[in-house]
């Protein structure tokens, strides 16, 4: 259980540093023969969205907002690695993860434009419309035979 003195940037403005980011290690599942029952290659990188004291208050809340089912309740985003067999890896990759996560939550949603049917899509819904009810027409009329 270590923590590297690394800073993690999110986005052009936004930088992590290492105290704000809990990094732990676990024995990890998969192949990999006796070195998976011995030494722990799987890493946890925790991060408290609630408690960062280095995001604003309005990135705080797009994220508790936006990551609110993928936080603890405590309000922790918890990434883990296991996908390669050396630690140092495995950890790159959950700061990559981490990233990428924090990085496309606070990303701004665009506005929908809105837009009105076209000419031909109006006609095609109305041809299909036409044709849905002559159908269930043709069903009635054929309920009612007269060979009986």
């Amino acid at each position: 259980m270590g923590e590297r003195d690394r800073s993690l940037p999110v986005t052009g403005r936004l930088v992590l540093p290492a105290s704000e980011l809990v990094v732990q290690t676990a024995r990890s599942g998969g192949p990999g023969g006796q070195n998976v029952n011995k030494v722990e290659t799987k890493v946890i990188l925790r991060f408290s969205v609630r408690e960062s004291a280095t995001l604003g208050e309005q990135r705080r809340l797009l994220l508790l907002q936006r990551l609110a089912s993928r936080l603890t309740k405590n309000g922790e985003l918890v990434v883990h690695a296991s996908r390669f067999r050396e630690r140092a890896r495995n950890e790159e990759d959950a700061r990559e993860r981490l990233a990428g996560i924090l990085s496309e939550a606070l990303r701004p949603v665009k506005a929908r434009k809105h837009t009105r049917p076209t000419r031909a899509s109006k006609r095609r819904r109305l041809d299909a419309k036409r044709r849905t009810g002559e159908k269930k027409r043709d069903r009635r009329n054929a309920g009612r035979g007269d060979d009986g």
